[in-house]
């Protein structure tokens, strides 16, 4: 646990994907993208960013070449209702398995501060090994939905890392007793 009480998540390959038009022409500061970093690295993960266009085939390509080399991916931008808001269809696209209680715990944490949490349409699942979570695009929900999320991800990241072969695993730890030989009388 980290000295803030958190879980932490020491060493961890975080990406961070700024999903914004006008973060990628540069009309716009990227404020979300910066307070994911700045949060992720107080919990020790080693943080990389990026920025795409609210495009459904960029942000799919985007997620999954971060996914071949970072155990946690999270997107922020484009989890609204506007036509441009698309991430969370891109995401649903690539995912191997969704993980539909990520989306509900952030918008379970998100409707303590404001109604309109619950017209976040974000997802998460799994890209192989790789966790993936779209968070709203303004830096105060972002570090909300993160905050919601948090107890859980280093558990998460450790599950999708394995080993997976659960039978193995119970099998390695079963016990076994001697029996009495039967009467073949």
């Amino acid at each position: 646990m980290a000295a803030d009480g958190s879980l932490g998540l020491g060493g961890t390959r975080v990406f961070v994907l700024t999903v914004s038009d006008g973060v990628a022409s540069g009309t716009r500061d990227d404020r979300s993208g910066t307070v994911l970093e700045t949060r992720l690295t107080a919990l020790g993960a080693r943080v990389d960013r990026g920025v795409v266009m609210d495009d459904a085939a960029g942000i799919g390509a985007a997620v999954l070449a971060a996914a071949r080399s970072h155990q946690l991916v999270l997107t922020t931008g484009g989890t609204g209702l506007t036509p441009r808001d698309v991430t969370p269809q891109a995401t649903r696209a690539i995912l191997d398995q969704e993980i539909p209680g990520i989306g509900e715990a952030m918008r379970a944490a998100g409707r303590r501060a404001t109604p309109l949490a619950d017209l976040s349409r974000a997802v998460a699942g799994m890209v192989g090994t790789t966790l993936v979570i779209n968070l709203p695009g303004s830096p105060t929900g972002a570090l909300e939905a993160l905050n919601a999320v948090e107890p859980i991800l280093a558990h998460a990241i450790e599950t999708l890392a394995g080993p997976h072969d659960h039978d193995a695993a119970r099998a390695s730890r079963r016990v076994t007793y001697d029996r009495p030989e039967e009467d073949a009388s």
